[in-house]
């Protein structure tokens, strides 16, 4: 009962990140997951599952809040939910043993991906520019939703930071769309995984606390949006899914100790650079950082 009220708890704080900046939810569930010596597959539709009642949860919340542009959910959910299909299928078809280092490389590259862009800051929105069409968003949505069945994790790290780089949507719209159409995504995945029977290997007790500690947290996750320091949060989060899943691929390569020690000291000093320039930034300019969860939440 204590590891599920823990989960739980882990649930609550991913669907707050995620609210906050567009992605996390299934990055650091799965991340927790795999820690605990769950079967990458079995990981992955755990949370896939979950995420079928903290999607809908999420994109009512958001509806209700104005954050959605339901032509973008229109166009980006179908690919979407055919990649994620695809990818539960073939995941389900990985020997257990392979596909661990496979899951964690790709969380560990959407975690330095994290660091990276949320260190950078972000680009403005151009009114000049028309909204996304369908050649831009079919083919991110079936990227996206590829990445995010075999890596327990990716629709919005893959999804928002996209959009937010085309500058042709206001960023609020790009987090409550992309939460939106996830709901579909969850859906194909959980189907892909069921088709290649990795629903056999879930745990369902965690499945029900990830879900109740997400769907606690949805609708306040979406009224945060524009209040969440979104630069630091994502740097202290995608420090942590580096780290974690860095710990899993070393293992999984029988790294030696010296190896460890080096990697992990590399790592840290990576995470507290970009942690110190993010709260400098902030300090140089208290305005600017005011207003930017406005600009940057995605």
């Amino acid at each position: 009962m204590p590891a599920l009220i823990i989960i739980a708890f882990v649930g609550i704080a991913a669907q707050l990140i995620d609210g906050g900046l567009g992605m996390g939810y299934g990055v650091i569930s799965t991340s927790l997951l795999l820690l605990a010596s769950l079967n990458p597959a079995a990981a992955s539709a755990s949370v896939h599952l979950a995420e079928i009642g903290t999607t809908l949860v999420s994109g009512a919340s958001h509806w209700k809040f104005g954050n959605i542009d339901w032509n973008v959910v229109a166009r980006i959910a179908v690919p979407g939910a055919v990649g994620a299909f695809i990818g539960a299928y073939a995941l389900s078809s990985i020997p257990a043993d392979n596909a661990k280092p496979w899951t964690s490389g790709i969380l560990l590259l959407l975690g330095a991906y994290l660091l990276i862009r949320f260190s950078r800051g972000h680009a403005p929105v151009d009114p000049t520019k028309p909204p996304p069409r369908s050649k831009f968003l079919v083919p991110l949505g079936l990227v996206a939703g590829t990445v995010d069945a075999t890596g327990g994790g990716g629709w919005g790290p893959i999804a928002t930071p996209t959009l937010l780089a085309s500058k042709r949507l206001d960023p609020k719209k790009i987090i409550g769309s992309v939460s939106a159409a996830e709901f579909a995504v969850a859906i194909a995945a959980t189907a892909g995984f069921g088709f290649g029977s990795a629903i056999d290997g879930v745990v369902w007790p965690t499945v029900a606390a990830l879900l109740i500690g997400g769907v606690i947290a949805a609708p306040i996750a979406a009224w945060l949006v524009r209040r969440l320091p979104t630069r630091i949060l994502g740097v202290a989060v995608g420090g942590i899914i580096v780290g974690t899943n860095a710990n899993t691929i070393l293992g999984a390569l029988e790294a030696t100790a010296p190896i460890y020690y080096v990697s992990f000291a590399v790592l840290a000093v990576a995470w507290i650079t970009a942690l110190t320039l993010v709260l400098r930034t902030k300090a140089l300019a208290p305005t600017e950082a005011e207003t930017e969860p406005a600009e940057a939440t995605a």
